[in-house]
């Protein structure tokens, strides 16, 4: 966060104290920071002009990502989908494990190994960007950051910010990010040939990680369960539509 905000880049700045340490201990041991209040909201429907920004903003986070000399392996990749449908399988209906079945022997037959990868945020949301009108003032939760592709990471956000229901709509606004994106960093013929794939991964990931919250709920005063079934119908269209995934590189 530190290190973005310091690239320009709208991120809640931590406050270090007098030796240049972010984190502290409070109550007990506890790991604390103090962190620069941000202005502005999440947007629940976006408009054009806010996924261009959050395309422009992705972009140089991606290409200052390269000067940044910490890393991370991710956390909920392939060795995660695969130990977190064997313990919510049981849970499912016949239909749903099949969904989950069919996916993950898809995803096991397409891991990709040479796509550009660096620093992603791997949860970018709508929730997890705020807006004063149309600039985005922030983006924040970087709990899930890690080092993996580019182009998941885009997936992952374009899962969530163009699939309103409204497929004109969705189509336009995927490909604004996108075109925004590509102005600053082209993505390779590699990310152009694993894009169908690279959404149902995002969807598989999240599919997943709210049926586990769902079945098998963490203790905590401010655990929120989401709906899975929202990431089911996700992955169902992704699915059923990758041979269409090309189409948002199109220009508006």
């Amino acid at each position: 966060m530190a290190f973005l905000a310091e690239h320009r880049i709208p991120s809640a700045h931590p406050v270090a104290d007098n030796h240049g340490q972010y984190l502290r201990e409070l109550n007990g041991g506890k790991p604390a920071a103090l962190v620069k209040r941000l202005n502005g909201a999440s947007v629940d429907i976006p408009n054009r002009m806010q996924c261009a920004e959050i395309g422009k903003q992705m972009v140089r986070m991606h290409n200052a990502s390269k000067e940044f000399n910490l890393h991370r392996k991710m956390v909920r990749g392939p060795k995660w989908w695969k130990a977190t449908a064997d313990n919510v399988m049981p849970c499912l209906a016949e239909e749903e494990a099949s969904l989950l079945i069919n996916e993950l022997e898809y995803q096991f037959s397409h891991l990709y190994q040479d796509l550009p990868v660096g620093v992603i945020h791997a949860d970018l949301f709508l929730d997890n960007a705020l807006f004063v009108g149309d600039e985005l003032t922030g983006i924040i939760d970087f709990y899930y950051a890690c080092n993996n592709f580019f182009v998941y990471d885009l997936t992952v956000t374009i899962n969530d910010w163009c699939t309103t229901g409204d497929n004109v709509r969705d189509l336009q606004n995927a490909r604004v990010l996108l075109n925004a994106y590509q102005q600053e960093r082209k993505v390779t013929a590699a990310g152009f040939d694993a894009w169908p794939t690279m959404p149902r991964a995002a969807a598989l990931r999240f599919r997943l990680s709210r049926l586990q919250d769902k079945y098998f709920p963490r203790g905590g005063e401010i655990t929120h369960i989401k709906d899975p079934d929202e990431f089911k119908l996700i992955l169902q269209d992704r699915v059923e539509n990758s041979d269409q995934m090309s189409k948002m590189w199109d220009h508006p």
